[in-house]
């Protein structure tokens, strides 16, 4: 049987490859990552130290754009509702890989949710399929992120920067288009030239579409509409109590559910 852990560079795809080479080995474990081309500098950094601890090396794809490329492509501004940047730059690159290198029949899929999401699986598994899926950190012994970065801080990791900075995830360099406000807020406070760049983006895409689009959505008053990442910028500025500091938001890139395709 081949192993193939579907690696973002985060906690819980470490933990989940750590289980896969405990029980199945290295020889028969491939740690696949698809890289978006806008990641921290620094998870490169722990894909090494990871690959060094786990005893194999990482196997990178990638198709060649980074999301707000993707979003111009298809165009259609990625949000906190809808992103195919997740598509297009993870599921798709790593399912072509997979056609070319692997027999659904002798190969089993390993996705890095936890138990706090086994809802997922289900469509998650049919999305993958004909390849089998499975999500052992879904089983006992349950454990939370911060449980999982201490185990790795003891196999001799060092905390990804973006963790270490206070953001819920190691991807797309803090700046996930299906962040909330919390993580636009902080993106804002510890790399505002990422935040300049995504703004700028967002801005470039309302223009080439002539829609009042925008990546994050304003809920006050009981009606949803756009919050531009310049609006949220001058809102941070002037009205700093107006925020959603609990809306952090979440990255599934490779456990959305996926459109069976060849």
């Amino acid at each position: 049987m081949k192993h193939i852990v579907m690696w973002s560079g985060g906690i819980t795809s470490w933990a989940t490859a750590q289980h896969v080479v405990a029980e199945h080995g290295a020889a028969s474990t491939t740690l696949l990552f698809a890289d978006t081309l806008i990641e921290d500098e620094d998870l490169y950094t722990f894909n090494e130290q990871a690959a060094a601890q786990l005893g194999l090396p990482i196997t990178r794809v990638a198709d060649g754009r980074d999301p707000w490329q993707v979003f111009e492509d298809k165009r259609w501004l990625g949000n906190t509702r809808i992103a195919q940047c997740s598509h297009a730059l993870k599921q798709e690159p790593c399912r072509r890989w997979l056609a070319d290198n692997t027999d659904p029949a002798d190969t089993i899929l390993y996705v890095g949710i936890d138990w706090t999401e086994t809802e997922r699986l289900p469509a998650i598994a049919r999305g993958w399929a004909p390849w089998t899926v499975d999500a052992p950190l879904t089983r006992p012994p349950f454990r939370h992120k911060g449980q999982l970065r201490a185990e790795a801080r003891a196999a001799g990791l060092v905390d990804p920067r973006l963790y270490r900075l206070g953001f819920a995830h190691n991807n797309c360099g803090g700046g996930c288009v299906k962040g909330g406000q919390a993580q636009w807020a902080r993106l804002l406070t510890v790399f505002p030239d990422r935040y300049a760049r995504a703004e700028a983006a967002e801005q470039k895409m309302r223009r080439l579409l002539g829609k009042d689009v925008s990546i994050l959505r304003d809920r006050q008053g009981g009606l949803t509409k756009p919050l531009t990442l310049a609006a949220l910028r001058q809102r941070i500025a002037d009205q700093p109590d107006q925020l959603d500091l609990f809306d952090e938001g979440g990255c599934g890139c490779f456990t959305e559910p996926l459109p069976n395709a060849a």
